[in-house]
């Protein structure tokens, strides 16, 4: 059961309701910004909650007991608020949500509906549409290890301890033609065989984009000629001459581990584990004693 705040409270017992919703958005760096379906801007918390931000909310739901709840927001993709590059270049990504029911008529009269993280963010024409995830979806998440062939180490954390200053497995680049978005002629400090860097990180240091990372789909090479893939296009246009750095890329392999890292001892995988087809391949044999001990000896 919600308890309302007195002040609130009060007010709803009246014989007419001033009553709207604000929505305060926390981004992982710090910044907030604050949106009301209010026909004026309020002040709650020294944040403002902009008006006529076209930012509206469709219908959430909720659910008893450890069910995931949710919802979507939709609004406008303006200068002044949520811009098409930030939310391209992930910035509202894992952000903060807070729903407030407001007395417009006396702002400290207010009640906190719920409180979610934004999930997907999907453009619609103009606009944009993010989904809402309430607190239960922190329940999905995988918490400690799970046993697989492959590595679930990330490369270049304490459990992988491969060092990706090393410049084996580092290289700076310059962009020289861009013949689509995300789909780049480069030139690189350096000779690295073709698929060096594919599965790896892209940072742009110079250009429109400085700050940005990006993952690597494909590392071709063609001659001398070198060639990068992205798998999203970057936020902003890219130039030629524009600088970046890219770290080597790991198929969690044991193979790459060992032939292209040299760090077998580190390799958080099971590769010897059997699969399903293996077991289904290595069933009874016919005339086998079945007493529900083990096929395997």
């Amino acid at each position: 059961m919600r308890a309302v705040p007195p002040r609130l409270a009060a007010r709803l017992e009246g014989g007419a309701t001033t009553l709207c919703r604000c929505w305060a958005l926390v981004r992982r760096d710090g910044l907030v910004l604050g949106f009301t379906d209010h026909d004026r801007d309020l002040v709650l918390g020294g944040v403002t909650y902009a008006a006529r931000s076209r930012l509206e909310a469709a219908e959430a739901s909720a659910e008893l007991g450890f069910a995931v709840g949710g919802g979507e927001v939709a609004g406008a993709l303006t200068s002044a608020g949520i811009t098409e590059a930030d939310v391209a270049a992930g910035l509202y990504d894992g952000a903060g949500v807070e729903i407030w029911l407001v007395d417009w008529a006396e702002p400290e009269a207010r009640l906190l509906l719920d409180v979610a993280t934004l999930g997907e963010i999907r453009r619609a024409g103009a606009a944009f549409v993010a989904e809402l995830r309430g607190l239960m979806h922190r329940l999905d998440a995988a918490v400690g290890r799970s046993f697989r062939a492959a590595c679930d180490a990330e490369l270049g954390d304490a459990r992988c301890r491969v060092d990706l200053a090393d410049p084996h497995f580092r290289a700076a680049g310059t962009v020289q033609t861009v013949s689509e978005p995300g789909r780049l002629t480069v030139a690189l400090a350096g000779s690295f065989a073709a698929d060096w860097f594919s599965g790896g990180r892209l940072t742009w240091d110079r250009g429109a984009n400085a700050g940005h990372a990006a993952d690597l789909r494909c590392h071709r090479r063609d001659g001398e000629t070198v060639g990068l893939d992205l798998w999203d296009p970057p936020p902003r246009p890219v130039a030629p001459g524009d600088a970046f750095t890219l770290t080597a890329g790991c198929d969690k392999s044991l193979a790459a581990c060992r032939d292209k890292f040299a760090n077998t001892l580190n390799f958080q995988g099971f590769p010897h584990m059997p699969g399903n087809d293996f077991v289904l391949r290595a069933g009874p044999e016919a005339g086998a004693r079945l007493d529900g001990s083990s096929l395997f000896r």
